[in-house]
């Protein structure tokens, strides 16, 4: 079970006291260190929380607060090197509210693990820093998105930031966001890499609109080995010219029973990632299944 923040201060010192790290804040911690990673560590891919400031909002008979609640000791004690979540972290309009919970949630992981926050159509960048109000050492220099080079032992993340609009359902990276992708591919190292963004890449409106110019960017570039996104709150794989892509399961909840809530385990090398489903609503009846997928 995760670590207990000291009960003697109450929630609103808590969420004043601010500790950097990883690319958002958390409170302060009560431990002098964390815990060892080991080499093979395992990291933890969530998408979709949205969590609310209201603790008993629910959606389809989902509780998004309760399903975190259950989720993040699995996640801690499965010892990760770190978690990435893939946006949609407020529950639909990215109330400070919305992200005061979800930070006192994360905190008793976080001080153990790194967390690397996306942003979503249901975030709020202004909301959001409010509350995870320290620069992340991770961030790159670019205005008005949350984006994140981070360094993952035999691979390297890249995190990028698709919200257009709150609350709108489509997404967009914009020329900005792209030409600094191109350039950074260009730049880095043949470490194997992969992209995270929050929105899926259909053709409908809902979806990455700009997707055809991140596909004609990336797909040249060998080093990029797979994309992992949310947004539909579907399960599932696919592939496009030798780039796998990855539909990680929402954490709130489902819009269908044949999909299943919950989080996914990811054992990556360079050459290869196991994808471990670990599902704690909807559809449970492929909970445990794994998934490996080898890089091009």
């Amino acid at each position: 079970m995760p670590h207990v923040v000291d009960n003697r201060m109450n929630r609103r010192q808590l969420l004043k006291a601010g500790l950097a790290f990883a690319g958002v804040s958390v409170l302060g911690s009560c431990r002098s260190r964390p815990e060892p990673v080991t080499q093979d560590a395992p990291w933890a891919f969530l998408s979709d929380l949205h969590i609310p400031a209201d603790a008993e909002n629910n959606y389809r008979g989902f509780y998004p607060y309760r399903n975190l609640e259950k989720v993040l000791p699995q996640v801690a004690s499965s010892r990760p090197k770190g978690l990435v979540i893939t946006g949609d972290l407020a529950r639909l309009t990215g109330q400070v509210g919305d992200y005061e919970n979800l930070k006192e949630l994360l905190t008793p992981v976080a001080e153990e693990r790194p967390i690397y926050l996306a942003m979503g159509n249901h975030d709020d960048r202004a909301n959001f820093r409010r509350v995870f109000d320290k620069p992340a050492s991770d961030g790159q220099p670019m205005k008005d998105k949350h984006v994140m080079a981070v360094d993952a032992g035999c691979v390297r993340f890249l995190i990028l930031d698709s919200l257009m609009q709150t609350d709108n359902t489509a997404g967009l990276l914009g020329k900005a966001q792209r030409t600094w992708l191109e350039g950074y591919l260009r730049s880095a190292d043949d470490t194997p890499t992969i992209l995270f963004v929050h929105h899926s890449f259909g053709d409908g409106d809902g979806d990455l609109l700009d997707a055809p110019r991140l596909f004609d960017l990336v797909k040249p570039v060998k080093k990029v080995k797979a994309i992992i996104y949310g947004h539909s709150h579907e399960y599932g794989f696919s592939k496009l010219e030798g780039i796998h892509l990855i539909n990680l399961p929402a954490t709130a909840y489902a819009f269908g029973n044949a999909q299943p809530v919950g989080w996914v385990q990811a054992r990556l090398t360079a050459k290869a990632g196991d994808f471990t489903l670990h599902a704690i609503a909807a559809n449970t009846q492929i909970d445990g299944q794994t998934t490996t997928l080898r890089w091009q």
